[in-house]
């Protein structure tokens, strides 16, 4: 059979490791164009293409990858919509591992916003994909607990897993017809919005309270983080919150409370305002 695979951070490469050893190792890969990184601007390839090159799997960035001979495609984290007319193109359309518990966390930040939203449950659905976003019918799910020190970062590594094996396992029973798709609750859908620079910014007049912070350094690390502009001798320099109560000033490694402190005195009151949390 001819499998193409598309998607491209790493929650889609863990899928795409899993996949190549199974029997169903794509033929083609098609993931986003190499982007602009770091600070010197290099050009760096997405996960999902350095996985695909390392095993030989050849790599697009266009649908036109999905033709006739395509049997079926499997998707993780593409980030864009698939239009109806390319869906009706594999035999057995289009498969879509989601880092949600669907119809739940339908969108961009499933991840980060249920941990936002201080649930502590989330899960994997494996549907087959439609036209709608997250709208297609389910599969099969998997819950998860979220642990009290589980970022996103974690819950990638977590989920990823999780969903390359559920899916391995149920690609048998959907091709073979055993297994039927289940239509979506649809009047239980939530949605998620896409993540931004601005969202993990803390406002130094009205900091949010101890759990509210919590929840935002777990669910934007490692991006956009959690962070501050402080003003020292009239600069303004950032300050990044990160898990396990640890600071990280621009350009600077990441340090304890204690160390920031000693480093920067004249901000050991302001910072431990925020880490206090608002009342």
């Amino acid at each position: 059979m001819k499998v193409v695979f598309l998607g491209t951070p790493r929650l889609a490469q863990i899928v795409l490791e899993k996949l190549i050893a199974s029997l169903y190792k794509p033929a083609l890969v098609i993931t986003a164009p190499n982007t602009k990184a770091g600070r010197g601007q290099k050009f760096q390839e997405s996960p999902v293409k350095q996985t695909a090159k390392a095993h030989k799997i050849p790599v697009n960035s266009q649908l036109s990858g999905v033709d006739q001979n395509t049997d079926f495609v499997i998707l993780v984290a593409y980030g864009q919509l698939i239009p109806k007319g390319i869906l009706e193109i594999p035999k057995y359309g289009f498969v879509n591992v989601h880092p949600s518990l669907l119809p739940k966390y339908r969108g961009p930040s499933p991840i980060q916003s249920v941990i936002l939203d201080g649930n502590k449950k989330t899960g994997i659905s494996i549907i087959v994909l439609d036209e709608i976003l997250d709208h297609g019918p389910i599969l099969a799910k998997k819950e998860i607990s979220i642990d009290s020190n589980d970022t996103h970062a974690r819950l990638i590594e977590k989920l990823g897993k999780i969903g390359a094996d559920l899916l391995i396992e149920s690609l048998p029973k959907y091709l073979n017809g055993s297994l039927k798709p289940q239509k979506q609750n649809h009047q239980n859908a939530t949605y998620t919005k896409k993540i931004t620079k601005a969202d993990g910014k803390i406002d130094l007049a009205n900091p949010p309270n101890a759990k509210t912070l919590d929840r935002m350094i777990r669910a934007f690390y490692p991006w956009p983080s959690t962070w501050c502009k402080f003003t020292v001798k009239g600069s303004q320099f950032t300050v990044k919150l990160l898990p396990n109560k640890m600071l990280q000033p621009e350009g600077k490694r990441p340090m304890t409370i204690a160390e920031f402190k000693n480093g920067f005195p004249e901000l050991a009151g302001q910072i431990q305002i925020i880490l206090n949390g608002k009342r």
